[in-house]
């Protein structure tokens, strides 16, 4: 748990004011790749063990930072808004962030690059992309998500597909290490502090959403077009010169560099910035499917709209809409008796959709309809009001031109509210007004 780190970094700065928990991170391997030590230089020797830490935490905060590059998803940790974290790029930003606020300019690399992205998201995406490109095409760019063992509890990751240099949980840590450094370097506070801010730890996240909710939103307002492109150009441009890496870029053109970070910028941008983030069923406790599901035939033609109108209330924290979720599964299943959950996605009012049947099985949300479209339900009763405008954004402006540009829902695609496919008031009559003014409503 994000808790966890929390209370192990305020353990550090309040019996040792003097050691920097990111460089102490670094010694342990938090910084080892070439780029992030052409960068930041080579790690620090690890101390002993600092007495402010249990062994168990030394033990576990070890673990956290050695890398493998086999298992590029340890080093997660469990956010309290249910995304998954790797602290390495995000101590690294952090680490960067701080140097700036000391009046650092970066290294002295040939190609200019900007070290907050460097040591977070460059490296690892042109990396990832090259070894696709170099006749390693068997591996995913990007992706895949991963799922805990036990979000109360948990212990162990488990990718959902086969690792490329950026799952997910390293996506989201290096997108919080560009966002905090490029705080911290505004205004140095301590790490605790900046941590339980920004992920909403100890407060259960009751407070609202925490910023780390809005971490797409956000990187993508401070990134902006054709930054990342430029940043994944330096930092090949670096690896290029350096011994560990040199063969892998040999022969390669100025052409081919910007050709590769092009390809790597537009799909990171497009899978992590313009598509909202989905939670996976396994993260919010689905039971299995009850006989064989039926595939889609994609591209769809229509969305249907829905309220779930019980639970009442929409949901505003990751453990409240897993257990919506929960209980909606329970119903369909066992009093409705229907095969699973009957949405295609259900959205919470936590800033997050959930992963109901998905992109590619058919539901059981419009009668008569259910191959022909995707079941979106909003967690609430939306009959006398409107989920949140965030609640709002996030199907109209993100979800739905995200399923047409991965190709899942046609470019003319029709909208209903589910009232129109039926006898009933879904999607509530406050909902059913504001979706007749959204684009394909028909």
């Amino acid at each position: 748990h994000m808790d966890s780190v929390v209370r192990m970094v305020e353990a550090l700065e309040s019996t040792e004011p003097e050691l920097s928990v990111p460089e102490l991170a670094r010694a342990l391997g938090g910084c080892s790749t070439p780029g992030c030590q052409a960068v930041l230089g080579e790690p620090p020797a690890i101390p002993p063990a600092p007495p402010a830490l249990t062994p168990e935490q030394w033990q576990l905060l070890g673990h956290l930072l050695h890398p493998d590059p086999l298992a590029p998803e340890r080093g997660a940790v469990l956010a309290p808004d249910g995304s998954t974290v790797a602290l390495g790029p995000l101590l690294a930003g952090i680490e960067v962030g701080l140097k700036q606020a000391r009046g650092w300019s970066g290294p002295a690399t040939g190609p200019p690059l900007d070290p907050l992205y460097a040591v977070t998201i460059s490296e690892a995406l042109g990396t990832s992309f090259l070894l696709a490109r170099g006749g390693h095409s068997h591996r995913a760019t990007l992706g895949p998500a991963g799922c805990w063992d036990n979000v109360e509890d948990p212990q162990n990751y488990t990718l959902l597909g086969p690792p490329s240099p950026v799952p997910d949980a390293v996506a989201n840590g290096a997108m919080d290490g560009v966002l905090l450094g490029a705080q911290v370097a505004q205004e140095p506070i301590p790490l605790a502090n900046l941590l339980r801010g920004y992920y909403g730890t100890g407060n259960g996240t009751e407070k609202g959403r925490p910023p780390s909710s809005y971490r797409r939103r956000d990187f993508g307002v401070l990134t902006g077009p054709g930054k990342l492109e430029k940043e994944v150009v330096a930092m090949l441009r670096v690896l290029q010169e350096l011994p560990p890496t040199q063969e892998l870029l040999e022969n390669m053109g100025p052409e081919e560099l910007v050709a590769i970070a092009g390809q790597a910028a537009r799909d990171f941008t497009e899978v992590y910035v313009e598509c909202p983030a989905i939670v996976p069923r396994c993260m919010w406790g689905a039971r299995p499917y009850r006989g064989t599901p039926k595939l889609l035939t994609l591209p769809l033609g229509s969305v249907f709209i829905h309220h779930t109108f019980i639970p009442s209330t929409p949901c505003r924290t990751f453990a409240a809409c897993a257990r919506a979720m929960r209980d909606m599964q329970r119903f369909h299943q066992d009093t409705r008796g229907w095969d699973d959950i009957g949405y295609s996605f259900v959205v919470g009012s936590d800033g997050y959709l959930y992963q109901g049947r998905g992109w590619h099985w058919v539901g059981a949300h419009t009668k008569g309809y259910n191959s022909r479209g995707y079941g979106v339900g909003y967690v609430g009763d939306f009959s006398a009001t409107l989920p949140d405008p965030d609640a709002i954004a996030l199907v109209r402006d993100r979800f739905l031109p995200c399923a047409v540009r991965t190709g899942r829902l046609h470019h003319n695609y029709t909208l209903r509210g589910h009232r129109q496919m039926g006898r009933t008031d879904c999607p509530g009559n406050s909902l059913f007004q504001e979706i007749e003014t959204w684009h394909g409503f028909e």
